[in-house]
Order: structure tokens, then C-alpha cells, then sequence
């Protein structure tokens, strides 16, 4: 046994960045909904941050671990619900399904993100847009962008 390690496990505050719980939940859901957010790296400290915080702050104050953790993860992924890459997904699923198979629908919308970006500019992109009547529309303009774009590049 290492004489100068303590076998007392580290708390969530004393763990290193690389190895908090709430770091890694966020880049994990980032890398798969938000690859545009990844490198935020001011943007991952702070939201983990807050989240561990907000976590041990619940649990002290007498809530069950699972409320703290709902209420938790309400902080953590605050304005991360709505997800454009996630939203192209769903669109060549549904609608190019002949032309885009399953397996290649992320790489494919992973290339229509920079394609898209000038229709999800013209509306105001919230948690609970997607079931906002505007949403119809944006899927719509999605929609029509893609066809040209298949046109345009092909596959």
C-alpha cells in the first residue's frame, strides 16, 4: 500500500476536471447532441461546476438523491434540450430514409450543420421549441434545405 495516499475516496469538488461526474455527463450528451460546444471549455467548467455545487447544496439541504439529481440535471443541460444536429437527424430519418440510410444519418447531418445554419438563425431556438408551432415550419425549411442539398452533393 502507498504510504502517501489516503484510502478516503475524493469528493466531487476535490476530483480533478477530467474525472468529474458532471464533466463527463455534459461532454458525453455534447459530443452526441452539440459537437459544436465541445471545445467550450469556459462553458463545460462552469456548467459542471455549477452542477456539483447545486448537487451537495440540495443533498444538504435535506432532498433524496434523486430529486437533487433531477433538480441537477435540470442546471446541466438548461438550454441543451433543443438540438440542431439531433433535429437533422430526425429529419433524414423521417424523410430521406431511401436516400440517407440509418447508419449514415449523424455523418450526413454532422455535413448539413454549416447547410442549415442560416434556417435555425431565423428562429429562437429554446428548450421546448420543438413543440412550439414554429417548429413545423423550421422542419419544413429543414426539409426543403436537404433536397438541395442532396441535389447539389449527392451522397
Amino acid at each position: 500500500m502507498n504510504q502517501n495516499k489516503s484510502n478516503v475516496p475524493v469528493s466531487v469538488a476535490e476530483e480533478p476536471d477530467e474525472l468529474s461526474y458532471y464533466r463527463l455527463t455534459l461532454l458525453s450528451y455534447l459530443r452526441e447532441s452539440h459537437p459544436d460546444l465541445v471545445d467550450d471549455e469556459a462553458f463545460i467548467t462552469s456548467r459542471s461546476d455549477q452542477a456539483a455545487e447545486a448537487f451537495s447544496a440540495a443533498v444538504r439541504s435535506g432532498l433524496t438523491y434523486d430529486d437533487a439529481a433531477q433538480q441537477v440535471n435540470a442546471l446541466l443541460f438548461r438550454g441543451l434540450h433543443f438540438s440542431r444536429l439531433d433535429t437533422l437527424v430526425t429529419v433524414l430519418w423521417n424523410e430521406f430514409a431511401t436516400e440517407v440510410p440509418e447508419g449514415n444519418a449523424r455523418n450526413v447531418a454532422l455535413q448539413l450543420l454549416p447547410e442549415c445554419q442560416k434556417v435555425f438563425s431565423g428562429y429562437s431556438l429554446s428548450d421546448d421549441f420543438m413543440f412550439s408551432p414554429e417548429f413545423e415550419q423550421l422542419y419544413g425549411e429543414l426539409t426543403g434545405t436537404i433536397v438541395i442539398w442532396l441535389e447539389e452533393n449527392g451522397l
